[in-house]
C-alpha cells in the first residue's frame, strides 16, 4: 500500500492486475509501485535564475511550511496549484520536474494571500511572477498577453511620459492579433462619449493624434532607457542567455 498516493504523479504509479514474485501472488494494492527514476538535468543554478527576475529575490528564504499553497485562492480550485512545490523544485535545482507544470504556473491571480501568510518574507506571489517571467524568457512558453499588455504601458510612458488608453489599447490589440473594432469596446466608446464634456473629447483625440510629451521629458526619457537595458541585460547575464 502506498500512503499519500496524492502526491505522487499518476504516470510515476505503475500497477499490474496480476503479478507473483518469488511464488508469492502480490496482486491488486500490493502491485502498485513507484516507477525509480534518476535526475539527468539538474540545474544547480535554478535557485538564483528566478532570484534574478524581479519578485524572486526572497526565495532563498522559504523553509517549506506551506503557508503559500495553504492560503493560495487558486489551488482551492486547482490542487495541482502547488506554490511551495514550485519553491521547493526551484531551490533543488529540479528543472525538468518544474517544467511539467509550466502550463498552470502563470495562473496565478496576484491575490498575495500567500505573501500575507508567508511567516518568512519569501513574497510567493513575486515568486510566482518571477518563474512565469523565466518560463518566458527560456522559451519553454509563450509571451503572456498580461506581458505584452506591460510592454506597451512601459513603452508609451518611457517614450513620453503620459499614457494615452487609446493608443495603449490599439497598441496591445496590434502585437496580439486582435482586431480593434470589437463590440464591448465600441460600446464603451459610445456610452463615455455621450458623457464626456465636450472640450475633454477634443483634447483627447488631438492627444491621440499629435502624441503629446511631458515637458523636457527627454533626459527622464534617456535614464529610464538605460535602467531598463540594465536591468535586462542582467537579467539575461543571469539566465545565460547572452
Amino acid at each position: 500500500m502506498i500512503h499519500e498516493k496524492s502526491l505522487i504523479r499518476p504516470e510515476n504509479l505503475k500497477t499490474h492486475d496480476k503479478l507473483v514474485i518469488d511464488g508469492v501472488d502480490v496482486s491488486g494494492h500490493w502491485s502498485t509501485f513507484i516507477q525509480s527514476r534518476v535526475v539527468t538535468d539538474y540545474n544547480e543554478a535554478l535557485q538564483d535564475e528566478i532570484a534574478a527576475l524581479p519578485g524572486g529575490e526572497h526565495i532563498h528564504r522559504c523553509w517549506q511550511c506551506g503557508s503559500c499553497t495553504n492560503a493560495c485562492t487558486v489551488n482551492a480550485v486547482n490542487p495541482d496549484f502547488n506554490p511551495r512545490f514550485w519553491i521547493y523544485l526551484i531551490r533543488m535545482g529540479m528543472e525538468s520536474e518544474l517544467l511539467r507544470d509550466k502550463d498552470i504556473i502563470w495562473q496565478c491571480v496576484s491575490c498575495n494571500k500567500c505573501t500575507y501568510a508567508c511567516p518568512r518574507d519569501v513574497f510567493p506571489e513575486g515568486v510566482m511572477k518571477a518563474t512565469a517571467h523565466w518560463l518566458q524568457l527560456k522559451g519553454h512558453t509563450p509571451k503572456s498577453k498580461s506581458t505584452i499588455f506591460d510592454e506597451v504601458f512601459a513603452e508609451q510612458v518611457i517614450a513620453t511620459g503620459k499614457i494615452e488608453e487609446g493608443r495603449t489599447i490599439r497598441g496591445f490589440f496590434a502585437r496580439t492579433g486582435q482586431p480593434l473594432m470589437q463590440d464591448w469596446l465600441v460600446e464603451m466608446a459610445k456610452r463615455v462619449a455621450r458623457r464626456l464634456p465636450f472640450k475633454q473629447g477634443i483634447a483627447m483625440a488631438l492627444a491621440a493624434v499629435f502624441r503629446p510629451r511631458t515637458r523636457k521629458w527627454s533626459k527622464a526619457r534617456a535614464a529610464l532607457t538605460e535602467y531598463v537595458h540594465e536591468q535586462e541585460t542582467r537579467q539575461r547575464k543571469a539566465l545565460n542567455l547572452e
